[in-house]
């Protein structure tokens, strides 16, 4: 078995796994990233994207600049109920705004640039064990792409791969808590071949369940709406899904929506969990691997993009001093972002969702907390500044 050494590796080629290897790389760290997956899979998973402005900050100062150029932002959000809209305005509450741009096109950015840099990201690299997870040369046993078995050892091993991590199972159950809520509801999402329905984000509650009428280019747009999670997409034709969304969004306003045909649907669980700790000896969590959040708040991409900025400052005081203690400073820096992003999205998909055993009294409760929220400035602000991020997450200007 050919036994190979690197100084980091890094465990899933997704936007985490990536951006931390764009900061080793510029720091002149060798590493090498491993990624089950093939590029090009990735690339054809489509995965939707609001950023906050603070990970807006963080990938242009990494060199990732063209969601600049290509992203939409968005300066505010309608949350819809009765019938009718109601606007967070989000630069006005907090001065920051908000910026449409799919997960997949940050991976292509972070990916073009790894290539075009030679950085060693490795495709098709199955990890298959763990190794010396508690001393002070962690490893991983791996395939490539022509079943071949590998081993690579560094200094540092790190855990970028999702939500089904490898290096997340392996750690100590003794040592390990998994915090963890199922919530009774997922989302039916497609994409569909049609005009822009709304120039931000909709997010709308009605008697039938919730809406999120969502962009994505000019001509094809994201939309989803509440199922059940043993819903079969299958199942729906376009007009039955195209009336589904109507009938959400429907109101004495008269808004519609624009329709065209159906070319993508699936069904999307709601899971949040939190592991800690995220680190052990000298192996650590990052993103998805670390925790998991529904979507409603869309803080799943944001929450990595802070961890690897945080972890890479954290590695920056560990090459300089070798103290492995100072690694444990990563996850009580992460832990507090974690929790209230975690909060966020519950609050918001608890206040938005209906569930399927909801009582009337329960039903009218979430419409005067929504109308509450709505009419106090305050309530607007508070949905706002967790909605935006809560302070920046930065990284050095590109070099």
């Amino acid at each position: 078995m050919k036994t190979e050494r690197t100084r980091v590796a890094v465990v899933g080629g997704g936007p985490a796994g990536l951006l931390l290897s764009r900061l080793l790389h510029r720091d002149g760290i060798e590493h090498v990233v491993l990624e089950a997956r093939s590029r090009k899979e990735i690339e054809n998973t489509h995965r939707a994207g609001i950023l906050e402005a603070g990970a807006v900050d963080a990938l242009v100062g990494a060199g990732a600049a063209r969601v600049l150029r290509d992203g939409d932002e968005h300066e505010g959000i309608v949350l819809r109920f009765d019938g009718e809209d109601h606007r967070i305005d989000l630069v006005g509450l907090t001065g920051r705004s908000v910026w449409l741009y799919p997960q997949t096109d940050v991976f292509i950015d972070l990916a073009d640039r790894a290539a075009s840099e030679g950085v060693d990201v490795r495709w098709l690299a199955t990890v298959t064990d763990v190794l010396d997870r508690d001393g002070r040369n962690p490893g991983v046993r791996w395939t490539d792409a022509d079943g071949v078995e590998r081993e690579l050892r560094a200094d540092l091993l790190i855990g970028a791969d999702g939500s089904r991590s490898v290096l997340r199972h392996t750690l100590p159950e003794s040592e390990r808590r998994t915090y963890a809520h199922a919530y009774p509801y997922a989302w039916f999402g497609v994409i569909v071949e049609a005009p822009q329905s709304a120039p931000e984000l909709v997010y709308a509650a009605s008697d039938r369940g919730f809406a999120l009428i969502s962009q994505r280019t000019p001509t094809r747009q994201r939309h989803y709406f509440q199922c059940d999670p043993d819903e079969n997409p299958d199942t729906w034709d376009d007009a039955r899904i195209w009336g589904e969304l109507q009938a959400r969004v429907a109101g004495p306003d008269g808004f519609t929506l624009a329709e065209g045909p159906v070319v993508e649907k699936t069904v999307l669980r709601f899971r949040s969990s939190v592991v800690e700790p995220v680190r052990h000896g000298r192996s650590l969590l990052v993103g998805d691997a670390a925790h998991t959040v529904p979507p409603t708040g869309a803080k799943g991409l944001n929450l990595a993009i802070a961890d690897v900025v945080v972890l890479h400052d954290v590695l920056t005081d560990w090459f300089r001093t070798g103290d492995d203690a100072t690694l444990a400073a990563y996850g009580r820096r992460v832990s507090e972002r974690v929790w209230r992003a975690q909060h966020f999205s519950s609050w918001m998909s608890r206040m938005l969702h209906s569930a399927a055993d909801e009582s009337p009294f329960e039903a009218r409760r979430r419409v005067a907390e929504l109308r509450t929220l709505c009419a106090s400035e305050a309530g607007r602000r508070h949905l706002a500044e967790g909605y935006t991020g809560w302070g920046p997450i930065t990284v050095p200007k590109d070099r």
